[in-house]
């Protein structure tokens, strides 16, 4: 009997693991706008960051080279995981019917199930070189924080986590992820800083917000000066730690025969899973070596980008951020406590707003059961259960499919699977019993 077999899925080597990080900063045709001082209104100057980040990291954020060089022990960390697999998704083009070829980006195979870790580890990097001991940090679905408490316990250093009330309440199973790292985890808002007890006056009965959270975290590091913060989305730093993705998916695409993808949905919240694996891709577009269709998928509870205003605003709630020219829905906007918690956030990452607004990507709203249908459908084909997160790519993803099957075209289509949905359990068991709000 001869079996014919088709690849499905590329795993690169460790000596393909990307050695510097993608700075799109230096590829843009106009700059993005610079983060301003919350008093003075004026350009934020490093000194005025040294406060709550690292110079290594302020440095990063300011940057304009195009290429950064990850220290060889942050690529020792990236060993464990890193490269994560591509998958040519077979079954899932086979139970669609589509004439496409979709692919996916798998970063649920990394220590804590998500591609949070690639930044996390980093981040605690530098801050560890500097003499820092502490982080403190705020998180949604809880992804972040536990990447964080992740990289703290590798580099011997203490974590306190700021956790959105409604996701500590709902997924317990994350906070015990963080707690199994050495991490402290509050739900937020809470009584133990000025900023909790204040929103909570603001906002009774509240089931929390990532800009809640952010601004507990901040306080808490600025009073002690052996910590700093550290955030999971939204600054350019992050954006440029995520690059790795999108570098190894250009080579693993390439072991396929594709040229490039026609398509590429990623799911954005802050916009650090947008910014890495989309941002390589976008190079290619400014260089004139592809015509990539870059789509941002956003939750519809939180549509920074499709509904939100181009303005300067502030990351937090409380005020305490530097301003950021972004896409925002307001820093006073609490958004409905959907599943997707990594995605409840009022802005978007200024460096993903300034491309959006120069029209080199779009942006899809999708609301909550789309995404869990896409999910569900995507786990019994591909065997793989996705993020909350993710499944807002998918869905989007799946548009595209379903619309290729309809017109008989064969685009290739690329995914960003930002991550594992197995601590996500009880959102899909809501989604499967019919109770699932479709916010």
């Amino acid at each position: 009997m001869t079996l014919v077999t088709e690849t499905t899925k590329v795993f690169l080597g460790e000596a393909d693991i990307p050695t510097h990080w993608y700075n799109i900063v230096a590829d843009l045709p106009t700059p993005p706008a610079p983060h301003l001082h919350p008093g003075t209104k004026e350009p934020m100057a490093p000194e005025d960051m040294t406060a709550i980040f690292p110079m290594g990291l302020i440095a990063q954020e300011g940057s304009t080279e195009r290429w950064i060089e990850i220290p060889e022990a942050v690529q020792e960390i990236y060993r464990l995981w890193r490269p994560s697999p591509l998958h040519r998704a077979r079954r899932l083009e086979k139970a669609l019917g589509t004439t496409a070829r979709i692919y996916y980006k798998y970063e649920g195979e990394s220590p804590v199930g998500s591609h949070k870790t690639n930044s996390a580890v980093p981040q605690a990097y530098y801050n560890k070189v500097e003499g820092k001991t502490r982080l403190t940090t705020e998180t949604g679905a809880g992804q972040w924080g536990a990447a964080l408490a992740f990289a703290t316990q590798v580099f011997g250093m203490s974590c306190d986590i700021f956790q959105v009330r409604n996701t500590f309440e709902n997924k317990p199973y994350r906070s015990l992820l963080m707690r199994t790292f050495g991490a402290t985890v509050t739900p937020s808002p809470s009584d133990t800083t000025q900023a909790g007890r204040a929103l909570q006056e603001r906002f009774p009965g509240t089931t929390g917000s990532l800009g809640m959270a952010i601004s507990e975290a901040i306080e808490l590091a600025v009073q002690d000066p052996n910590a700093s913060y550290a955030l999971g989305s939204v600054l350019n730093h992050v954006a440029l730690h995520q690059t790795v993705i999108g570098q190894e998916a250009l080579k693993q695409l390439d072991v396929f025969g594709e040229q490039m993808p026609d398509y590429l949905f990623a799911c954005a919240g802050g916009g650090s899973n947008l910014a890495g694996i989309a941002f390589p891709f976008l190079r290619e577009n400014l260089e004139g070596r592809a015509s990539v269709d870059i789509v941002a998928c956003e939750p519809a509870a939180a549509p920074s980008l499709t509904e939100g205003e181009f303005r300067y605003d502030f990351g937090d709630s409380s005020g305490t951020t530097p301003l950021l020219k972004m896409y925002t829905l307001g820093n006073d906007f609490v958004p409905d406590p959907v599943h997707a918690g990594g995605l409840r956030y009022h802005g978007m990452a200024p460096l993903v707003s300034h491309v959006y607004h120069e029209k080199m990507i779009r942006a899809v709203a999708v609301k909550q059961r789309e995404a869990f249908e896409a999910g569900v459908l995507f786990a019994r084909a591909e065997g793989i259960v996705p993020a909350s997160e993710s499944n807002h790519a998918i869905a989007g993803a799946l548009r595209q499919a379903r619309a290729a099957a309809e017109d008989g075209s064969s685009p290739v289509i690329l995914i960003g699977v930002s991550g594992s949905g197995q601590l996500d359990l009880p959102a899909y068991a809501e989604f499967l019993s019919g109770d699932m709000s479709d916010t």
